[in-house]
């Protein structure tokens, strides 16, 4: 499987050369393109990556908005994202229902429920080709079948809205925003995982040095033993 990161910002006002767009991640292997959400700042822009279909994993405007002129492919999303979504142009609608797992041409996808937001509920998706197992998640501060989600993957795309410091609030007894690269890190160490790379980048990124928080990240990953990093615009890695 091949990886490409095309966007890599999250809902924030910096950005830089590379943290310009939102969040797409490509996953390609043989003929099949499977993008991995389309946010605002990709309206009208994204039809020329020509994806075989996409996959949303919630319906914020930096995962979503991008299909509001409709779409050239199939469409996949949660009945919860689909209700947020539903006056979009999209004549190829599918429902995806967690852990139910689904073919898309040469790669089978498999959702499963993420803690992230109240408004919006999220899923990341474990995604095989052949025999190498991704998965993505792109917002969250939990996994809630984080073993199932992650058993025998080997390459984690995680949320880079902070590093050590996580941004969660809470109404009544629901929590929602985002946890850490650090606690992702952790997951990955009790997973077994032996890679992760973060992408949907914070404004603690993008504003910040990167050169010092990608040693950062680095380091982090190999107390744990994994080989961190964060992705940027353009970022291509093989799995």
């Amino acid at each position: 499987m091949k990886i490409t990161f095309l966007g890599t910002r999250g809902y924030i006002d910096a950005k830089n050369r590379r943290h310009k767009r939102h969040t797409i991640t490509l996953v390609s292997y043989k003929k099949t393109r499977v993008m991995i959400d389309c946010g605002i700042d990709w309206l009208n822009k994204f039809e020329r990556f020509k994806p075989t279909a996409i996959i949303i994993t919630h319906a914020h405007p930096d995962h979503a908005w991008g299909l509001k002129n409709g779409a050239p492919c199939p469409v996949y999303a949660t009945q919860e994202s689909w209700d947020l979504m539903q006056k979009y142009p999209i004549n190829d609608k599918h429902i995806v229902k967690s852990r139910k797992k689904f073919k898309i041409g040469f790669l089978l996808c498999e959702a499963f429920f993420v803690v992230h937001s109240i408004r919006a509920p999220a899923v990341g998706y474990r995604i095989t080709g052949g025999e190498r197992t991704i998965f993505c998640a792109h917002d969250l501060i939990a996994i809630p079948d984080r073993k199932k989600a992650l058993a025998g993957v080997q390459l984690y795309i995680g949320d880079g809205a902070s590093i050590t410091r996580p941004i969660i609030r809470r109404k009544d007894s629901k929590l929602f925003g985002h946890t850490t690269i650090r606690a992702q890190l952790g997951w990955c160490q009790k997973e077994g995982i032996p890679r992760a790379i973060f992408t949907h980048c914070g404004s603690q990124i993008v504003a910040g040095d990167e050169r010092t928080l990608g040693a950062q990240v680095r380091r982090l990953g190999k107390e744990r033993g994994v080989d961190a990093s964060i992705a940027y615009d353009g970022m291509h890695v093989s799995v």
